[in-house]
């Protein structure tokens, strides 16, 4: 079990809080959160919204196990 994994949900900071951040700094919370909610959006999201999802889910994979 990660360190991350007993975090509350309450910590999971907003996507304009983590804007700013590289998504190598985010939380694997707010990782696992924001694709859940972005990949729910998916159809309405523009280009930015599209790369980003992109990055999340390439961290993801990147820290998942």
């Amino acid at each position: 079990m990660s360190p991350e994994a007993g975090k509350s949900p309450d910590i999971i900071r907003r996507i304009h809080e983590l804007n700013d951040l590289k998504t190598s700094e985010w939380s694997l919370d707010e990782l696992r959160y924001h694709q859940r909610v972005m990949s729910d959006l998916s159809p309405w999201l523009n280009a930015q919204g599209t790369a980003i999802l992109g990055q999340v889910i390439q961290e993801i994979e990147q820290r998942d196990i």
